[in-house]
């Protein structure tokens, strides 16, 4: 079951796994370079040995980067989407340099433009990237997002005509936040609405394109598109879905990435990795092993293999 956080990378990348080594991380995610920066340094060839030696020697490994919530592939401003497609050409890059599977990002803003538009300028964007990096096999993950304002990918519908419209279809996924998907009005707490919630996701878009989850407590009520991270179990979620997800065998092998707050001293982290895997069951006892549907079941083999 790899639970772990997203780390900082404050003094060098290489210092991740060594933050999620403290905390007893499995994995962590991290931005790939300065999130309020467009451009950034090159990677030397010591600050990458010294990412991988750390990797090796905490075990700890980078599942995934997150990219500079600076980028707006879906802006209809034309300075702006280029200036994002660059942005995110390089984190895409440094992704393959540090050899992280998965990049997420949040799909963008239409600011006026309209959905369509908006999801039309992201397709554009991602298949000038793929198509221009042939050999990059790193899997960009769009994430579930709360719908704020004029944000996309707060319905699964979104996500899936998005993906839809992207030529190179291995290499883009999903990255499901437990906040954004109860924000946007998708309940999990019951664990019929959870089963309900999730047979949506894999029809519209298959639960073999989870490659990243983000588990994050909300602040605000089911429905509220409002993004507030709440650590796990104090806010409007509760346990019950973090119990449902980590116990549901469909989904054991994706990596699951905190994001709730937390101080220098990252004991937050601790404790709420700590609740985390109190909730985990014995697989011969678990309260809640989801029904897999034979075609369900087709996509979980396909991503076992996979991975």
């Amino acid at each position: 079951m790899p639970l772990g956080a997203h780390m900082s990378i404050a003094g060098g990348v290489f210092n991740a796994p060594l933050h999620g080594h403290k905390v007893g991380c499995d994995v962590v995610q991290m931005f790939t370079k300065s999130s309020n920066q467009w451009k950034a340094k090159e990677l030397t060839d010591e600050e990458v040995e010294q990412f991988f030696k750390n990797q090796k020697d905490t075990g700890v490994k980078v599942v995934c980067g997150h990219n500079s919530y600076l980028i707006n592939i879906a802006s209809p401003d034309k300075d702006l989407f280029e200036k994002s497609y660059e942005s995110l050409a390089i984190e895409y890059e440094r992704c393959r340099t540090l050899k992280i599977p998965s990049l997420v990002m949040h799909p963008g803003s239409h600011v006026g433009s309209g959905e369509d538009a908006g999801m039309k300028k992201i397709a554009v964007a991602l298949n000038r990237l793929l198509e221009s990096l042939p050999d990059n096999k790193t899997v960009i993950c769009l994430e579930t997002t709360a719908g704020q304002g004029t944000n996309l990918g707060w319905r699964f519908e979104q996500l899936a005509a998005i993906m839809e419209m992207v030529e190179d279809k291995g290499r883009v996924g999903v990255c499901f936040d437990t906040c954004h998907v109860f924000a946007a009005g998708y309940p999990l707490a019951d664990r019929n609405e959870y089963e309900k919630t999730m047979k949506e996701f894999h029809r519209i878009i298959g639960l073999k394109k989870i490659r990243v989850m983000h588990f994050n407590d909300s602040l605000k009520p089911l429905g509220s598109r409002v993004d507030r991270h709440e650590h796990i179990g104090k806010g409007k979620l509760g346990l019950e879905p973090f119990r449902h997800i980590l116990n549901d065998k469909r989904l054991t092998r994706v990596p699951k990435i905190l994001e709730t707050p937390k101080g220098d001293d990252l004991k937050e982290d601790i404790e709420n990795l700590a609740i985390l895997r109190s909730l985990i069951e014995a697989r011969e006892a678990a309260a809640y092993i989801a029904p897999v549907e034979p075609e369900m079941a087709e996509s979980l083999t396909t991503t076992e293999n996979q991975q």
